[in-house]
């Protein structure tokens, strides 16, 4: 026992995040370069390793005190031979309630027929053990409980006396419970183990003969969380370990416990509380025994950038480093380090003020640059060519007066009824973004939520998803999507000669969105707690109204449920609850 535990330790360490690599020691020696800086995100890349070893290590301690609580065998009865009787007799045979006593010191107590065991009863072995519930013919069958002397306790569906179904165990001498399917008195199937008694540190998913195997979570008592496929116990194939202690996650390929084959990892650096921009390290490539190994590139927090081979975490071979000021090293590395013979710098400015560029279906852009694309070319063919150019440039002046607000008001609702993120980050959803139209009272302007969606997606998308509220919304298609339903909405309070779209944007921004949003309305994400509850029922919805749904026999035809029919749905579920 203590040289496996041993060699389970040596295995959790192996899968400790490994601190992002540093850049290049010979970054001094390019300095006489004008303005080249001599290092890149020095103070970030700097992470501690110490309390991912302690998670890992509490793993490896969970698990043999999982081992240590082995579930007990259900005592059997075989040779039973009666020593004394009190109770109903039959023809000579046991029947109805009584009491038996064995040679050897066990009691029944309960139901007889024919001169057996048969109905609920409560059978207790010498050695102190008890089963209480169901029998047939001198088997435990059907429901029943069992206890140790120790004070575990099993509790559910028995078959020929082990446990087979479902049932709940509960140790006596540690804090560790199981609730969920067995199979000939071991864990099969789907099941919940928890180590500990407030319930933070479990396994949920899928089990093979008391083995974790299939697809499960594991929270750990710190509040990390592994999510993805094990086998034997450990996690291998695909996988998600988020550290929330230290920030840190890794999606990808695992083996034997350790980060093996393609993945991502990520070193989450810090944020500004209610802020939508990232700050991390990342690394994107492949993995070999927990190590960097292979192509990969590593985007560092500052913008620098590698892309190419990687040896036991180290830059090795050739590959391509960008600096945060947009110089760029091509060349060999050794062991982190550039070598400069044969080697190409290529010098490049990069421009770090982030603008806003519209497309005109022509392929042109705005002077200012291209960061956020904002596709209005449907709204610009509607306006005479001669006087696009300038439209452009207003329309880009109105969003810009009011990009502060609008990414506030974006990073709000696109977290209505999400997790937690690490870096707070999200995406809008139509379903996000109908509950900002509604609370900006876009429905009061003679125009319904669906016909909003028919305004905005057309013909780019097919009827049965025109609704659908998974589509995500980036920042530009959100920003994009406003300008066309404020021209829909205000245009005709604009038709004077000269650049409108701008004053419809400026219209719906005073009149919708500054006075009314993020004051959410309605009752689905009025309350974050219950919306999360709630959001987990949205794939099963949205696959009852597929199933229910069909095309309107009114133009435009588009897919829709009948009121009959969610009626009727909701008398037959209530049927069946009942």
């Amino acid at each position: 026992m203590a040289k496996d535990k041993k060699k389970e330790s040596k295995k959790a360490e192996k899968s400790v995040p490994l601190p992002p690599p540093p850049v290049p020691s010979h970054e001094g020696s390019l300095s006489k370069l004008p303005g080249l800086q001599t290092s890149v995100n020095q103070v970030e890349e700097i992470q501690p390793n110490t309390l991912v070893s302690q998670e890992e290590s509490k793993e490896v301690e969970e698990s043999v005190v999982q081992e240590a609580v082995e579930y007990y065998e259900e005592p059997v009865l075989t040779q039973l031979i009666v020593k004394s009787y009190e109770g109903e007799k039959v023809h000579g045979l046991y029947e109805g309630e009584g009491v038996a006593y064995f040679e050897g010191g066990s009691v029944y107590r309960g139901m007889f027929s024919e001169g057996l065991m048969h109905g609920q009863g409560t059978y207790t072995w010498a050695d102190g053990v008890k089963y209480e519930g169901t029998f047939v013919k001198n088997v435990q069958m059907y429901n029943g409980t069992y206890t140790w002397c120790d004070g575990s306790v099993y509790e559910g569906e028995i078959t020929k006396g082990v446990r087979h179904g479902f049932g709940m165990y509960k140790s006596g001498t540690h804090p560790v419970s199981y609730i969920g399917q067995w199979c000939e008195g071991k864990r099969h199937g789907k099941g919940t183990i928890y180590y500990n008694q407030e319930g933070t540190s479990l396994y949920d998913g899928d089990w093979v003969n008391n083995i974790k195997e299939g697809w499960g979570i594991r929270c750990y008592e710190s509040g990390n969380i592994y999510e993805g496929q094990w086998e034997k116990n450990v996690r291998h194939g695909e996988g998600r370990m988020r550290w929330l202690t230290i920030n840190q996650e890794y999606t990808g390929q695992w083996a034997n416990g350790i980060q093996h084959g393609y993945g991502t990892h990520t070193w989450f650096l810090k944020r500004i509380p209610g802020s939508q921009y990232p700050l991390r390290n990342e690394y994107i490539g492949n993995f070999v025994k927990g190590d960097r190994h292979g192509h990969g590139r590593f985007i560092y927090a500052s913008g620098a950038m590698y892309d190419g081979e990687w040896i036991c975490n180290k830059k090795h071979g050739f590959g391509r480093f960008v600096f945060k000021n947009g110089h760029i090293y091509e060349g060999e590395f050794i062991n982190d380090q550039i070598v400069f013979s044969g080697a190409r710098l290529i010098v490049t400015f990069a421009h770090l003020v982030e603008t806003i560029s519209i497309t005109d279906g022509q392929g042109n852009t705005s002077v200012l640059g291209s960061n956020i694309e904002l596709d209005i070319s449907s709204l610009l063919d509607l306006i005479p060519e001669n006087d696009r150019k300038e439209e452009m440039k207003q329309i880009e002046y109105a969003v810009l007066r009011h990009i502060s607000e609008l990414r506030r008001i974006y990073s709000f609702y696109s977290s209505l009824g999400c997790d937690q993120s690490l870096d707070n980050t999200f995406l809008m959803t139509k379903l996000q973004f109908w509950r900002l139209l509604k609370d900006c009272q876009f429905h009061h302007c003679n125009i319904t939520l669906a016909d909003m969606d028919r305004i905005l997606n057309g013909d780019n998308v097919p009827p049965e998803e025109l609704h659908s509220p998974y589509e995500t919304l980036l920042l530009r298609t959100f920003l994009s999507y406003l300008i066309h339903l404020a021209f829909h909405i205000y245009h005709k309070e604009h038709d004077e000669k000269g650049p409108y779209l701008f004053k419809c944007f400026s219209k719906m921004m005073s009149k919708n969105i500054i006075p009314h949003a993020c004051h959410v309305q309605g009752i689905l994400f009025h309350k974050q707690q219950h919306t999360a509850s709630a959001i987990n029922y949205i794939d099963k919805c949205w696959e009852i109204y597929g199933a229910f749904c069909r095309p309107s026999i009114r133009p435009p035809h588009e897919p829709t449920m009948k009121m009959r029919h969610f009626l009727w749905m909701l008398k037959v579920n209530t049927f069946y609850m009942l």
